[in-house]
């Protein structure tokens, strides 16, 4: 069998009529393509998750972990079977799941479990007679039979983890963009829409702020080699292929510009800085925030005349203020003068599988950014990208100039961000 997942999100089941829309959607798509078996997936309602926890919380302000996984699930519960009927009424033959019910089976970490393994014979069974199986995304069961939930963009996981235990040829996912632009089109009026996009390119995309997929989804499709297509419910168009890096013949240098505000920087200064025990000044900093779950991303240090260490990094905004206590707790102990905190900065990233084999890619970005006399405060590198922090309230200006220097230039000069006329697979 050749099968083929679906997955809608929210917004394309966001009321009865959306729901109505989207099952015609499936059914018109296998009266196209009969030789293919369908799975869909679906979240709950648009808004209908935070709805319960909201009741949740106002019930209790102890609610266990458990039981907000126990209330949480359900919204899928009732979308799976609202689709079921809605496919049904058109004619085709469908059937609802619990995650559970389709096998998935998750570690026992309530409100962001992650899926061990999946029982794919009731999906196969239902499959082999033609009915479409309609599995309830974000959730699953533990091994102890305990009811959990993936996390905020869940579906996504669940979509993509069902497709590559099915080995499927291919996972939808629709929402309510038309695919992935090159930046932000709110932010960016001359954004374009990538037809084809490589796991890596996206997986660093989803990580570094946009949000049209969820970075663990990616990560799956990466490793169980998936072809991922996200397009829009509401829109006809072609959508965007991501795809293994060796299906995409000429890579463009630039594939996209993102930004994230939700970060905060804490430095700690005036650090005594020589070996060794300067290193193990800073393994004490690291090791108590990596015990309290805080993660680090991007980390910068400059030395002094005098031999000491101005040290900063960035953090998730949300844990900023638990970091920051932990930095001045330990300010005696290694023996810094102070730590502090900046929440006014924002982090934009240059993201193409090119950007390693064109040295002048850094050079444009300074010069870009230079042109509109914005600060570089942090800089990092890897071989598909190159992020750098500024002040926040530059963000939105730093997203639109980089685009028009790196992005607009490589289409002026001919070579397309798509790469569509050299794309070796067509899908």
């Amino acid at each position: 069998m050749r099968v083929v997942v679906k997955k809608f999100g929210g917004t394309s089941v966001g009321d009865i009529s959306r729901i109505r829309e989207a099952a015609k959607l499936v059914v018109r798509y296998r009266a196209q393509h009969p030789e293919e078996r369908l799975v869909v997936v679906v979240s709950a309602m648009a808004g209908e998750t935070n709805r319960l926890l909201a009741l949740a919380r106002s019930c209790s302000s102890n609610a266990t972990a458990r039981e907000l996984d126990m209330i949480a699930a359900t919204g899928e519960q009732v979308t799976i079977a609202l689709m079921a009927m809605a496919l049904t009424d058109l004619g085709a033959k469908a059937e609802s799941l619990t995650g559970a019910q389709a096998g998935v089976i998750t570690t026992e970490q309530f409100m962001g479990a992650q899926v061990e393994r999946i029982d794919t014979a009731r999906l196969e069974s239902l499959l082999a007679e033609d009915i479409i199986p309609v599995v309830a995304g974000f959730q699953g069961l533990s091994e102890s039979r305990e009811i959990t939930t993936l996390g905020r963009g869940g579906s996504d996981i669940s979509a993509v983890a069902l497709a590559a235990a099915l080995e499927a040829a291919a996972c939808y996912i629709y929402t309510d963009v038309e695919g992935v632009f090159s930046a932000d089109p709110r932010i960016c009026p001359d954004a374009r829409l990538l037809r084809r996009i490589s796991h890596e390119e996206m997986l660093e995309l989803a990580t570094l702020g946009a949000k049209v997929l969820h970075p663990r989804s990616v990560l799956f499709a990466m490793r169980y080699r998936v072809p991922l297509v996200t397009l829009s419910t509401f829109r006809s168009g072609p959508g965007t292929w991501i795809v293994n890096e060796g299906e995409i013949m000429e890579a463009p240098v630039v594939s996209g510009i993102t930004h994230r505000s939700d970060e905060a920087r804490i430095t700690l200064s005036k650090v005594p800085g020589g070996l060794p025990d300067g290193l193990q000044r800073l393994g004490k900093v690291f090791a108590d925030i990596g015990k309290a779950g805080i993660p680090v991303d991007m980390l910068t240090q400059n030395r002094g005349a005098d031999g000491l260490l101005d040290l900063s990094f960035t953090v998730p905004d949300e844990h900023s203020s638990h970091c920051l206590e932990l930095c001045q707790a330990l300010v005696p102990e290694i023996g810094a003068e102070g730590a502090g905190i900046d929440r006014n900065i924002a982090k934009v990233s240059v993201v193409g599988v090119g950007i390693h084999a064109h040295a002048d890619v850094a050079s444009k970005i300074f010069k870009a950014l230079a042109s509109e006399r914005i600060e570089v405060l942090m800089l990092s590198t890897s071989e598909i990208k190159i992020s750098v922090v500024i002040p926040r309230k530059y963000a939105e200006l730093a997203v639109r100039c980089l685009h028009d220097a790196l992005v607009l230039a490589q289409l002026a000069s001919g070579s397309s961000p798509q790469a569509e006329a050299r794309a070796a697979v067509s899908h």
